[in-house]
């Protein structure tokens, strides 16, 4: 059977209308664009048997979006489930809150995670737009605490993501990477969505079959 590949979450997966190549990173992890990153040549679900992309994710989406998105969603056939979330909710308050909204938004995102009916699930934690440099702080927030906060909100995603299933450090891979990677200030630009998808494409192979390549 073809394998199913589901999008959950926010802009880091909905941002093909970010580029003008409508690009984004479940497209491609389905099929790569060889004429957009030659690199990947191969390196997709297209070339390991086929696979169809259900994109539930949503530009904005917060922890309170998922279970909307989950909506009809049901577990027949292979499927992997990919799910970003986060980034919108300490843009929206988390960044600010001493305690008790990370404590709703872990019993949310374990809910929605507990709900899923498809396994395995890859899990992303937050990146930071700013990659590391205290100077970008777009945020207005006291940089000292936006940085805890986003600290928390990632140990929060460890901690689901262990539970759950994988973590996609999506964190660790941006801080080295640059301005170029982002557009609109936090949303991933043409490149941002291949960096996505390779981040991510570095887990899905290792849950295919026998004998598939390592990730470039």
């Amino acid at each position: 059977m073809t394998l199913t590949l589901f999008t959950f979450g926010d802009s880091v997966f909905d941002c093909g209308h970010y580029n003008r190549h409508g690009v984004s990173p479940g497209a491609l992890l389905v099929r790569n664009r060889d004429d957009l990153f030659p690199e990947f040549r191969g390196q997709d679900l297209d070339s390991r048997g086929g696979a169809r992309l259900v994109h539930r994710a949503q530009d904005g989406g917060t922890v309170d979006s998922l279970p909307g998105q989950l909506r009809g969603v049901e577990g027949s056939g292979p499927a992997v489930a990919l799910v970003s979330v986060g980034g919108n909710d300490l843009l929206r308050g988390l960044l600010l809150d001493t305690g008790p909204g990370f404590e709703a938004f872990q019993r949310k995102l374990s809910a929605f995670l507990t709900a899923l009916p498809i396994r395995p699930v890859l899990l992303a934690n937050v990146y930071d737009p700013s990659v590391g440099d205290d100077r970008r702080n777009f945020t207005g927030v006291r940089v000292e605490q936006a940085r805890e906060n986003h600290r928390r909100m990632n140990g929060i995603l460890a901690t689901l993501a262990s539970e759950h299933g994988v973590l996609v450090d999506l964190h660790g891979h941006f801080l080295g990477g640059d301005a170029s990677w982002f557009t609109s200030t936090i949303e991933p630009s043409l490149r941002g969505a291949s960096e996505v998808r390779r981040c991510f494409w570095r887990e899905l192979v290792k849950l295919l079959p026998a004998g598939a390549e390592a990730a470039p």
